[in-house]
């Protein structure tokens, strides 16, 4: 025996021990593993409207799935499932076999370690051809592998309505604020232009003035015909009586003309003065009215806008319980670790008779 071992030394060393050590483990002692698995998209509301798969992948927004993705495999989403799950508990389990059981063989129970074996029970692939995001869980029964699968995505979905509301908010807040805005600067320029015509009674100048002078021509008519009138009479009847009542009466008339020719055109208290205020307030007013109208297309392209950019998270496939361990693959795993070692003999093999023929 210690002959043969003697020459078969590498043989035992690399192939022997290794595949008998793997059929112990794999055969006895390694823990049986449920991986529960489950498909995602993270789409937008732009191709809500094309029928099947096919619209909602073309909907997708591939920096946000990653995002999704980061998520998952973070350190906050690990301390909430840990504090929803007791996930130490549940990833410490005393049925699993001490090489796979959180600590494990290093005895080290931080945080900063548990996550570090979080991250290879838990993993999210994304195909980028579908856009399908893949979630996979492993754990030791196959309920909890379904409960943390289940939990992750209702933790992804609310990530991306945070992200929603976020998105929302920062795009229609500007535009809600520059309505806010030109509101104020309509209101005032409305005030300002009511209390104008509150405080110097007047309405329309321009209107108002083309009534007075409308009014000046009919007192000039009136005038023109009673001078003819009064001409007339001198010229017939120079001591007429009439005379004086005329001539009194086309002073009153020239008088009236004058007053009411100065409401329209005087430097001061005019139609004509006024109409300057009246209608750079007017401008004020109307420039105020559209720019609270542009203001507003703006919040409401804003609001749209937020619409369109929502995203929400499809599942595609919910999560499964699985009835059957997936992981340790034993027979393959042992006949790895037989190949491997016949690799490694071959190898050792080649270079032991190379330095014994150069010693040679």
């Amino acid at each position: 025996m210690r002959g043969w071992l003697g020459r078969n030394f590498l043989f035992v060393l690399s192939v022997a021990i290794p595949t008998c050590g793997a059929i112990a483990y794999y055969g006895f002692i390694a823990s049986d593993v449920y991986i529960s698995e489950s498909r995602f998209v993270v789409r937008s509301p732009q191709r809500m409207a094309q029928s099947g798969l096919a619209g909602l992948l073309q909907g997708r927004s591939q920096d946000d799935i990653y995002s999704v993705r980061d998520y998952i495999l973070s350190r906050d989403a690990l301390r909430e499932l840990d504090h929803k799950l007791s996930l130490r508990k549940i990833y410490a389990n005393k049925g699993a076999d001490v090489f796979n059981r959180f600590p494990g063989l290093t005895a080290d129970e931080s945080f900063e370690e548990f996550y570090r074996y979080y991250v290879k029970h838990v993993g999210v692939d994304y195909d980028s051809v579908s856009s399908i995001s893949i979630l996979s869980v492993r754990a030791f029964t196959s309920q909890d592998a379904y409960e943390i699968n289940r939990l992750l995505l209702d933790m992804s979905e609310r990530l991306v309505n945070t992200l929603n509301d976020r998105s929302r908010q920062d795009l229609v807040r500007f535009a809600d604020d520059e309505v806010k805005i030109a509101s104020d600067k309509a209101t005032e320029a409305s005030l300002a232009l009511l209390n104008y015509r509150s405080s110097r009674s007047v309405f329309e100048p321009e209107k108002q003035a083309d009534l007075q002078l409308a009014g000046v021509a009919k007192i000039q008519e009136e005038l023109v015909a009673t001078e003819a009138e009064l001409a007339q009479l001198q010229k017939l009847s120079p001591g007429s009586p009439q005379i004086r009542a005329l001539t009194g009466r086309t002073e009153t008339l020239r008088n009236a003309i004058a007053s009411e020719a100065s409401k329209v055109t005087s430097a001061r208290g005019s139609f004509s003065a006024r109409a300057p205020d009246f209608e750079r307030l007017t401008l004020e007013s109307g420039f105020a009215d559209k720019q609270l109208g542009l203001a507003l297309a703006e919040l409401e392209t804003a609001r749209t806008e937020a619409r369109q950019k929502q995203l929400y998270l499809e599942r595609l496939v919910q999560p499964n319980l699985p009835d059957r361990a997936m992981e340790p693959r034993r027979i393959r795993s042992i006949f790895m670790v037989f190949m491997v070692g016949l690799i490694a003999w071959g190898v050792a093999s080649l270079l032991v008779a190379s330095i014994r023929e150069h010693a040679d």
